[in-house]
């Protein structure tokens, strides 16, 4: 009997989780040009363009990147109390509401450290960062990430497949109404938290590399236009 509520909660979950994924790749995606007013009214970062983040001291931006995955946790964690006083009733809506807010919260950091979702590869990239952050690899299909439409369907069912293991096995307390509320804030709160930071850690790498290949192409040009030293025979 176990076994099977157990088959059902993660079926369940699973579904959940895929809509709620979807939700935020059709609707619910960061306004990337709302979140740059923000980040400069803010938290006051010298940027007009995304581009401008490679010029910024790095360790700001990893404050800021701590700042908003905080603030993700929190919104996760209220969402999880309010839905969580029902149990298991509940359980279902919550976790499509609470995926929406991981993604929203894995974008972030992506638009802060540079890495904009206009074009079918970035969005492809986005969603191997969030596959990253789930601990889903998805290696095999990178040669379908110019398929953005294919690519992205067959990344969320992966990752709420992997998430709803999670959910079966961390979720059983929100079984018991009286302790639900709390053990809900705290599960959702501790969900973001880790998938925020997996995903802030994928994208600051990739920053780096960025820095490291602007910083490459300024010391050749600089190589280039140097004057050349030469001796005049008469």
């Amino acid at each position: 009997m176990a076994e099977q509520k157990r088959s059902w909660l993660a079926v369940r979950a699973e579904q959940a989780l895929r809509a709620g994924f979807t939700r935020a790749y059709e609707t619910v995606r960061v306004d990337p040009g709302k979140f740059l007013l923000q980040l400069r009214a803010a938290y006051g970062l010298p940027i007009s363009t995304f581009h401008g983040v490679y010029s910024v001291d790095p360790t700001l931006l990893d404050d800021v990147a701590r700042r908003t995955i905080r603030s993700g946790m929190k919104v996760a964690a209220v969402e999880g109390a309010g839905l969580g006083i029902a149990g298991i009733i509940t359980i279902i809506p919550d976790l499509s509401i609470l995926a929406a807010i991981t993604m929203r919260t894995v974008q972030k950091p992506s638009l802060l450290y540079g890495f904009e979702y206009n074009t079918d590869d970035e969005i492809a990239e986005l969603w191997i960062a969030a596959a990253s952050a789930a601990g889903v690899d998805v290696s095999r299909e990178l040669l379908e990430k110019e398929v953005v439409n294919r690519f992205v369907p067959k990344v969320i069912q992966r990752i709420a497949t992997r998430a709803s293991t999670e959910v079966v096995e961390k979720w059983a307390g929100r079984l018991i109404p009286i302790a639900s509320s709390a053990i809900g804030a705290g599960l959702n709160y501790y969900f973001v938290r880790s998938w925020g930071e997996r995903a802030q850690t994928h994208f600051r790498d990739k920053h780096f590399a960025v820095r490291r290949q602007i910083a490459a192409a300024q010391l050749a040009l600089e190589g280039n236009s140097a004057p050349t030293s030469y001796k005049l025979s008469f």
